[in-house]
C-alpha cells in the first residue's frame, strides 16, 4: 500500500517534476511539493528565473492539492557546486556542475532534510528508473520486501535518459528515491501534463547551468574569474590566433576559436601557467584520440567495486553512445579503462559513466 508512504517531490516549476508529483498523488502517496531555492542572483544580461519557477511550482502544488514548502540551499549550493565549478575551471579542467548538484544538493541535502521531516521517499523529475534487489535478486520496484540494494536503471526514453548525471548518487539513497516518469518519453510527459490541466505542460526546458538559468559558462565564469588574452598555438608551434582566456576552452572544442581561414581548428590542450591554448587542424591528430581512459574519484553505486578485467560500457558525455570497455587497472579511487575503439576529445574534468547493460553502476572524473 502506498497510502501511508510520504513522498517529498522536488518541484522545479518544470513539466517533468510537475507530472512526477501528479502521478504520485494518483498512486495514493502522501505527497509534499518542495521548491529548492539554490540560486537567486541576477547576472548582467541574464536575470535569474527563480521567482517565476517558484510561482510555477506553487501553482502546480495548488492544482494538485498538496502541501508546498521551500528549502533554501543557496549558501550550500554556492559552496559545494559553484565553487567546485570555479575551482575546476581555474585548474584547467572542465567540471560538470549538474552532476555535483545531484550529488550534493538534490540527493544529499534535499534527501536528508526530507527524511528528517518524515519522508519515506524523495522523488524528482529525472528520466531514470530504480530497480530494487532482494538478497542479490532483482525485483520489481513495488515489491513488498525490504530492498537490500538498488539499481539505477536507464530511462525508457534513451534520448532523455539522465543516468549520466546521477551516477554519484549512493545506492542506500536510491532505496528511498522514486523517479515517476522514468517509464515515459518526453512527448508522453507533456501529454500527461496537458491531460491534467497543468499550466507548465508546454513550458520550455531550462538551459544553461543547473538552477542558474540560461547564462552560459563563459558569461558565468567572467563574474568570478579574472582572465587575460593569450596565444592560440597550432600543432607545429605556430601562433595562429588570440584567445580571451584559456579557462574558457575545452578539449575538442571547434567553435568560438575565431581563427580565420583554412581548415577548422580543434582544441587539443591548454597550459594555465602560460595561458596558451593548443589547437590542431588535423582531425586525426593523436592528441585528439585515445583508446584508454584514466578516471579518478571513482564512485560505485553499489557497495562492491568491479574487478580488473570486468567488461562494461562507458559514456563520456550526456547522450554519447555507449562504448564497450574493460577495466585494466584499479588503484585507490582511480581506475583505467581499455576502450573497444578510440574516442575523440576525452575531456579532463568531465565524467566517464559506467554501465552494465541498462544498469548504471558508477563512474568517475576523467583525468
Amino acid at each position: 500500500m502506498t497510502a501511508s508512504k510520504k513522498v517529498f517531490v522536488g518541484l522545479s516549476g518544470g513539466v517533468d517534476s510537475s507530472v512526477s508529483a501528479a502521478l504520485l498523488v494518483e498512486q495514493g502517496y502522501d505527497v509534499t511539493g518542495v521548491f529548492m531555492k539554490n540560486w537567486s542572483k541576477d547576472l548582467p544580461g541574464f536575470p535569474c528565473p527563480w521567482k517565476d519557477d517558484y510561482l510555477d511550482a506553487k501553482r502546480v502544488a495548488v492544482k494538485l492539492g498538496i502541501p508546498f514548502e521551500l528549502f533554501d540551499f543557496e549558501t550550500e549550493y554556492f559552496d559545494r557546486v559553484v565553487q567546485y565549478m570555479i575551482d575546476g575551471f581555474k585548474a584547467g579542467i572542465t567540471p560538470n556542475p549538474d552532476i555535483m548538484c545531484n550529488q550534493e544538493i538534490k540527493f544529499r541535502l534535499f534527501y536528508d532534510l526530507a527524511r528528517e521531516k518524515g519522508a519515506d521517499y524523495i522523488a524528482t523529475g529525472h528520466y531514470a528508473q530504480v530497480r530494487h534487489r532482494i538478497d542479490g535478486q532483482r525485483t520489481a520496484e513495488n515489491s513488498s520486501l525490504t530492498p537490500q540494494t538498488s539499481d539505477l536503471m536507464c530511462a525508457v526514453d534513451k534520448n532523455k535518459d539522465q543516468t549520466y548525471f546521477l551516477y554519484r548518487v549512493d545506492g542506500q539513497v536510491l532505496e528511498h528515491v522514486l523517479f515517476p516518469i522514468g517509464h515515459l518519453t518526453k512527448p508522453q510527459v507533456r501529454a500527461e501534463a496537458e491531460q491534467r490541466g497543468l499550466a507548465v505542460a508546454h513550458k520550455k526546458e531550462s538551459m544553461g547551468i543547473c538552477f542558474v538559468g540560461k547564462v552560459g559558462i563563459k558569461e558565468f565564469l567572467s563574474q568570478y574569474v579574472d582572465t587575460e588574452p593569450g596565444d592560440i598555438v597550432e600543432q607545429n608551434g605556430v601562433i595562429v590566433g588570440r584567445h580571451d582566456g584559456a579557462i574558457f576552452y575545452t578539449i575538442g572544442q571547434r567553435h568560438g576559436l575565431h581563427v580565420g581561414g583554412g581548415l577548422p581548428y580543434y582544441v587539443t590542450g591548454k597550459d594555465m601557467d602560460t595561458n596558451q591554448v593548443y589547437v590542431t587542424s588535423n582531425i586525426s591528430d593523436e592528441a585528439l584520440w585515445s583508446d584508454r581512459i584514466s578516471i579518478t574519484q571513482v564512485h560505485w553505486i553499489t557497495a562492491s567495486p568491479q574487478t580488473d578485467g570486468a567488461r562494461l560500457s562507458v559514456r563520456t558525455r550526456h547522450r554519447a553512445p555507449l562504448l564497450g570497455c574493460r577495466i585494466i587497472e584499479q588503484q585507490g579511487h582511480g581506475l583505467t579503462l581499455q576502450l573497444d575503439e578510440e574516442l575523440r576529445a576525452l575531456t579532463p574534468g568531465q565524467s566517464a559513466v559506467l554501465y552494465d547493460g541498462d544498469v548504471c553502476v558508477g563512474g568517475g572524473i576523467i583525468a
